[in-house]
């Protein structure tokens, strides 16, 4: 019973500082362009094509 003493205040730390870090990023706009960085991973155009591997015959 005595560790709910010390688990209890953890825990609402834990909480307010998520709850802060959350409100932070709505802040910094974390989250304006979701469906841009979305696409942008997949279309990077600056890559070259990887080269064929040649097989072996054994």
């Amino acid at each position: 019973m005595t560790i709910l003493y010390l688990l209890i205040p953890i825990t609402l730390v834990m909480g307010t500082a998520g709850l802060c870090a959350f409100f932070w990023s709505l802040r910094s706009n974390q989250y304006d362009d979701l469906a841009g960085d979305a696409e942008r991973i997949l279309y990077d155009h600056d890559d070259a094509p990887l080269p064929a591997k040649k097989e072996s015959c054994r």
